[in-house]
């Protein structure tokens, strides 16, 4: 198997992951986010999250980069 192939793999089973675990522990919904409810209409805007989750993967993509 080429490098490509191998990236991909691993870029597949970290989404797969990630995916996975999603179910069990509930990231989403935190202060900050923005909820709009309306009739028949709802808005969920994740703003803290987003920003918690970048903070997490450039942390762990920065150490990755750090020890190859």
């Amino acid at each position: 198997m080429n490098g490509t192939a191998k990236v991909l793999m691993i870029i597949g089973g970290i989404i797969f992951a990630v995916g996975f675990l999603s179910q069990f522990v509930k990231i989403g919904k935190l202060p900050g986010d923005i909820i709009i409810k309306k009739e028949n209409f709802t808005f969920y805007f994740p703003v803290v999250t987003s920003i918690l989750l970048s903070v997490i993967l450039t942390v762990v993509l920065y150490l990755i980069g750090r020890f190859k």
